[in-house]
């Protein structure tokens, strides 16, 4: 009569495991389960006009292609004077190409031609789950090779924001055309893991093992990649490209310590910016003076 509770007891508490997973699952990658998801970051209402020029701007032309899984994928191209310069704007986690439009328009200013694209289950692009930077990676270099079919002396910066910089740092680690000349890494994440580890821990006060391992296995399922697949630190490990690692020393979403560790695992040419009192994603927005003269300074060294 003991064996018999007792084994109903663990069936209902595995029961309770998979279905706090399957929640974590969705709340955490299926865009369509929650409009914040487990990694939002709200923003002020009221902003200024180069946070909505992209939204604005009339010569833009909508462009797509087609992912290694049969995905349409949508951006935005703004052409800018025939120049080789060319930037890929990475936006963030449940954002679309329109979050990015302050760093695309700084960029089009200094004569870049822009790719601002949508990544795979958000704005205007297909797919049923968030990549967290694993396929998009493969995504981006598609967007990389759109370019350089149009262009073939193109000099291309990748610059992400948050999930879409470290999607930036995973392609860093594939086989990447030399057109890549720099990347600008603005408050991503060591890897997926660590990120859902970390929010976990923080907004739910319970330990990650056994619930993100079994949410993992969902992932592989539904989406096709493991969690702990997705990052960061083991692709800029083989990365050749030259990274800049920007970070707000206040950022409670991607915590700061893992802007040093995502440095120190880097073993091409890297810089660091800190920015002081910055929170997430707000590093341009704090200290866009230094923010901007450092990006510049280091994709100049590095466009020679």
């Amino acid at each position: 009569m003991i064996l018999k509770h007792i084994i109903f007891i663990i069936l209902i508490f595995t029961l309770f495991l998979f279905y706090i997973s399957y929640r974590l699952y969705n709340y955490g990658l299926n865009p369509y389960f929650s409009k914040g998801g487990i990694f939002s970051n709200k923003k002020n209402e009221n902003v200024p006009y180069k946070d909505i020029w992209l939204s604005e701007y009339k010569y833009k032309k909508d462009i797509y292609i087609n992912s290694d899984d049969n995905l349409k994928l949508h951006g935005y191209l703004v052409p800018n004077n025939n120049s080789h310069k060319w930037v890929i704007a990475v936006h963030g986690y449940m954002c679309n190409s329109y979050s990015v439009s302050n760093i695309a328009y700084r960029y089009f200013n200094m004569g870049y031609n822009m790719i601002i694209p949508d990544l795979r289950g958000h704005g205007k692009s297909e797919g049923s789950y968030i990549g967290m930077g694993w396929h998009d990676r493969l995504d981006i270099l598609g967007w990389i090779r759109y370019i350089i079919k149009k262009d073939q002396d193109a000099e291309i910066i990748l610059h992400g924001v948050s999930m879409g910089t470290s999607t930036v740092m995973m392609v860093s680690g594939e086989d990447v055309p030399l057109n890549v000349k720099a990347i600008i890494e603005d408050c991503g994440y060591t890897s997926a893991k660590d990120q859902f580890s970390y929010k976990i821990k923080n907004m739910y006060k319970i330990p990650s093992f056994p619930v993100l391992n079994i949410c993992s296995l969902i992932s592989k399922l539904k989406a096709n990649y493991f969690i702990e697949e997705a990052s960061s630190i083991k692709q800029i490990k083989k990365s050749k490209i030259p990274i800049l690692f920007i970070h707000g020393d206040k950022d409670k979403f991607v915590p700061f310590y893992m802007h040093n560790e995502l440095y120190e695992a880097c073993n091409s040419k890297k810089e660091k910016l800190i920015i002081e009192n910055a929170g997430h994603a707000k590093c341009e927005k704090v200290n866009s003076q230094l923010y901007w003269e450092r990006v510049e300074k280091f994709i100049i060294e590095n466009t020679r």
